[in-house]
């Protein structure tokens, strides 16, 4: 039995024979009622006692060894036990390994309430980035988590004004001729995940990842889009009228 509580057999074997004799015993006795080897028996006599189910003491030149009642020891091991399930179940808690995968997902219903549900879930920073008629579907979500704490960071595209009160808003204005833009949506939670929509096909398409490089590559994007608005407006009609500038802006995003 003692065994099974992680007591080795050289261990057990001692400890029975201390404790089915009525007197104590010195190592010699004990090697030849135990069959436990001569070579051992100290090294094992040593490990009960620092285990604390035997006890040991000088009598005269001969040390001596008792075995502690079966009942004190069965009380120490249940002790014992229970203290290692407490402590094993304080230790069991769920930790993020992470997940590198990259997840497509399809249908806008599905992508927005995806989208919701990793803004609900955003512990530290939000930052999104889509067209002013999806973004009012956001807008509330976003204002209760900016005051919950939460950073939040939002480009809004088709129109410099939206009906939401956040800290730090950037507003897009296609400038003419760009009625062929693309439309899309960004999220990225916490520096952690990010989901990226599109169009395609007539269709909306996403694709959802916990990979860094790619988290990091979306974040420096939306920051990318938040430049060339702020320089657009400043700027616009140096950048307008000058061919080359206003060919360049329209294949990056205008």
């Amino acid at each position: 039995m003692l065994q099974r509580f992680g007591y080795s057999q050289y261990e057990s074997k001692v400890y029975e024979t201390l404790a089915t004799s009525e007197q104590a015993m010195d190592a010699t006795t004990i090697v030849k009622y135990s069959g436990v080897p001569k070579a051992k028996i100290y090294e094992v006599l040593s490990r009960l006692a620092e285990k604390g189910i035997i006890l040991d003491a000088i009598s005269g030149k001969k040390r001596t060894y008792a075995a502690l009642p079966i009942q004190v020891v069965i009380d120490k091991l249940t002790r014992e036990f229970e203290q290692d399930i407490t402590q094993l179940r304080a230790s069991v808690v769920r930790r993020n390994y992470g997940d590198d995968q990259v997840w497509s997902l399809k249908s806008q219903s599905s992508i927005a309430a995806y989208c919701k549900e990793m803004i609900a879930g955003a512990q530290q920073s939000i930052v999104v980035s889509m067209w002013a008629d999806e973004f009012a579907g956001y807008a509330d979500h976003l204002e209760q988590k900016e005051q919950a704490g939460v950073q939040v960071e939002a480009l809004v595209i088709g129109t410099d004004s939206v009906d939401v009160k956040l800290s730090k808003l950037h507003f897009l204005t296609p400038a003419e001729g760009t009625s062929h833009m693309e439309r899309f949506t960004l999220v990225v939670i916490d520096g952690k995940q990010v989901l990226f929509a599109g169009m395609e096909d007539g269709s909306w398409q996403a694709i959802r990842t916990q990979a860094q490089p790619f988290v990091k590559f979306f974040t420096e994007f939306f920051y990318h889009d938040v430049a060339l608005a702020k320089i657009s407006l400043k700027y616009v009609d140096e950048l307008l009228q000058d061919d080359e500038m206003r060919s360049l802006l329209m294949r990056l995003r205008y």
